[in-house]
């Protein structure tokens, strides 16, 4: 085994509400989220610095709320909500696996959480804690995932992480194309003309603009998480 360095100090993982799932129907599954943060844990134990952003797909989606007949910020401050306590679920899981997690929402509940402080949560980052950003943005019509980007070029992240299903981007979907071949590493301007779908637009926008790399890999793949980290040929680079 080498004691090679990690390629990244500072990352900005992306978790999407549905990962904590597993294979139930909806909620957070146990043996799921403590796998999860196993992978986080074996990457903090290399000096790297995480913030976690995650989704609530996994118990309400202010898009789905909005389409039936819900007003859409409302629907959207719910979902806002269910990425709160889907951070309390990861910071628990964490604490349990010995890391030290500190959430931060963008939506104050003070009994809860902590308020999201720029400052304080590079402090943390530089202490070695793993800082959770929940809420979003803490606006509606913003998803997570431009949380993620926001968040990233905030606390000056060298990459954000999507963690998906799958281990990258395809051409064509894996699932129903058999000849798809993964992409090592695709331009932003590549991405957005072939609407790959990687990310919501406004979300895109800001990483291209900040210069902030995307990494496209699969949460479900055990070790990607750190052969990322390490600079190893896993997942989907979409960069300038």
């Amino acid at each position: 085994m080498s004691n090679a360095a990690p390629a990244h100090k500072r990352i900005l993982l992306k978790l999407s509400g549905e990962a904590l799932m597993g294979d139930d129907a909806f909620g957070i599954n146990r043996a799921t989220i403590v796998r999860m943060v196993e992978e986080i844990a074996e990457v903090t134990r290399l000096g790297v610095q995480v913030a976690v952003v995650i989704g609530g797909g996994n118990i309400f989606r202010g898009v789905a709320g909005g389409s039936v007949g819900m007003d859409r910020a409302t629907a959207d401050y719910m979902g806002m909500l269910a990425t709160v306590m889907n951070s309390l679920a990861l910071a628990d899981a964490m604490s349990k696996a010995g890391l030290t997690a500190r959430v931060m929402s963008a939506i104050s509940i003070e009994q809860v959480v902590e308020p999201h402080v720029r400052p304080k949560a590079l402090q943390y980052l530089e202490e070695g804690k793993v800082v959770i950003f929940a809420a979003g943005t803490g606006n509606p019509f913003f998803t997570t995932d431009s949380a993620a980007a926001l968040r990233g070029a905030e606390i000056g992240a060298e990459l954000v992480l999507k963690a998906t299903k799958v281990d990258g981007v395809y051409t064509a979907d894996p699932k129903k194309d058999p000849t798809a071949t993964r992409y090592d590493h695709i331009t932003f301007d590549e991405a957005m003309s072939k609407n790959l779908g990687i990310m919501d637009a406004t979300a895109f926008a800001l990483c291209r603009d900040q210069n902030l790399p995307i990494k496209v890999f699969s949460i479900l793949k055990d070790g990607a998480l750190k052969r990322v980290v390490m600079g190893e040929d896993e997942g989907t680079l979409v960069h300038a």
